[in-house]
């Protein structure tokens, strides 16, 4: 019999295995200063890519002051304990009142983080009688939820609805087997590729396949629709939404999450979310916090309109330069080339270094072997002259990937 941890020691999985050469540079990088379009890595200041802060709020005075203010009357602890048993106030019914009202659901339910929300939210949702169809692409969170399904499960290809349909087909069968229902989850942002989900061809199925549908909308979110409501807001389709999730970590610029939908659902969702039940609530700095950020979301749509300036020049000039930036239709931007992790490294190193552009890298196993992708994350903070510093950097490291100056110098970083 082996010692548990032999294994772990032997094999520490595709991404652990780079640890030595990645650790402190590639993965867990230090991005110091106040969150903004240029901070401090490695010892120089950096236009930074790779901050989720949308609309620019992470360091907004108003906020700042809003989240002071909370801080300074009840500190970081209150509410003690589990929501369920000492931790409900006022405040927390207020936000979710105000989420609920925002992307126009019956009601809605603050969890702590986006991730373990999702996780535990999916396991509530289903029996093992029910049965499960996703998206092949959908978010780790979402995976992990499914896995702790004890019934069935479908997978169907990326956005495709010709794949969705078979594969309702197939749930139909075995929920009527089974005497259970279909949960069908997608994402209203695909976080790496930048697609919006086909909620508006989803909803469509619904009027041939009885089935419920999750949407994790973290992207979407304070971007999209014309409100700032998500996609479903943008689509058109809000309403044929049954259980809509979004997280504060994003355009938020905080911490924490909601699920929303009708009455009868979320009450149960608040009796038998097992990471809620028996979690801490969620601290009133943060809940205070959040209530001034959907009141900024609301109210300052030209933190959008900014946005989405910064997001249409990056992209455009990005598609102009020749770059492959797939089909993204949102504000996430990843830019696809051709090459293995260490000429990745070798590429991002030049980058940050000689460029002092900073995005973040995604290689395999989050993406197929053979391809890099940069995922660069516009927000209302960057200004046209960073797109254009950005576009003459990625022109620059081209050249040296496809010429193979990188290849040479990433055999001498293995």
């Amino acid at each position: 019999m082996k010692d548990l941890f032999d294994r772990i020691i032997e094999d520490k999985g595709p991404l652990g295995k780079w640890a030595k050469q990645a650790e402190g540079y590639y993965v867990f990088p230090k991005l110091e200063g106040q969150i903004s379009n240029r901070m401090h890595f490695n010892g120089k200041q950096v236009l930074t890519w790779s901050i989720n802060d949308y609309l620019g709020l992470a360091n907004h005075p108003d906020v700042k002051k809003a989240d002071a203010e909370a801080a300074a009357e009840y500190g970081m602890a209150y509410p003690m304990g589990a929501r369920m048993m000492s931790g409900h106030t006022v405040y927390h019914e207020q936000l979710e009142q105000e989420c609920a009202e925002f992307v126009n659901k019956e009601a809605a339910y603050l969890v702590n983080f986006g991730y373990q929300g999702m996780v535990s939210a999916i396991d509530a949702l289903v029996s093992k009688n029910d049965v499960i169809v996703y998206d092949v692409d959908t978010h780790a969170c979402i995976i992990d939820g499914v896995r702790l399904h004890a019934g069935k499960r479908f997978v169907y290809k990326h956005n495709d609805i010709e794949s969705m349909e078979k594969n309702l087909i197939r749930a139909t069968k075995m929920a009527e087997k089974t005497g259970g229902g279909i949960l069908l989850i997608s994402e209203g942002v695909f976080g790496m590729r930048g697609e919006q989900g086909k909620l508006k061809e989803i909803s469509e199925l619904k009027k041939k396949y009885n089935f419920r549908l999750l949407v994790d909308d973290a992207h979407g979110f304070g971007t999209l629709g014309a409100t700032g409501a998500g996609t479903g807001e943008e689509q058109g389709v809000q309403d044929d939404i049954d259980v809509y999730f979004a997280t504060f970590a994003k355009s938020m610029a905080g911490i924490g999450a909601f699920f929303a939908g009708d009455k009868d659902i979320i009450q149960y969702l608040q009796y038998n979310m097992r990471s809620q039940m028996f979690a801490k609530s969620l601290p009133m700095p943060m809940v205070k916090g959040a209530l001034k950020r959907l009141d900024m979301i609301r109210t300052m749509p030209e933190l959008r309109t900014k946005l989405w300036e910064n997001v249409n020049a990056l992209q455009n000039g990005l598609k102009e330069k020749g770059f492959n930036i797939g089909t993204t239709n949102t504000c996430v931007t990843p830019v696809f080339l051709q090459g293995d992790v260490p000429e990745a490294m070798a590429m991002v190193h030049d980058l940050r270094e000689n460029h002092g552009v900073f995005c973040s890298i995604v290689i395999y196993p989050v993406i197929p072997k053979g391809m890099i992708l940069l995922r660069l994350i516009p927000t209302a903070m960057h200004t046209l002259e960073d797109v254009k510093e950005t576009i003459v950097a990625f022109s620059a490291i081209r050249e040296k990937l496809e010429t193979g100056v990188y290849k040479k110098i990433g055999a001498t970083m293995i």
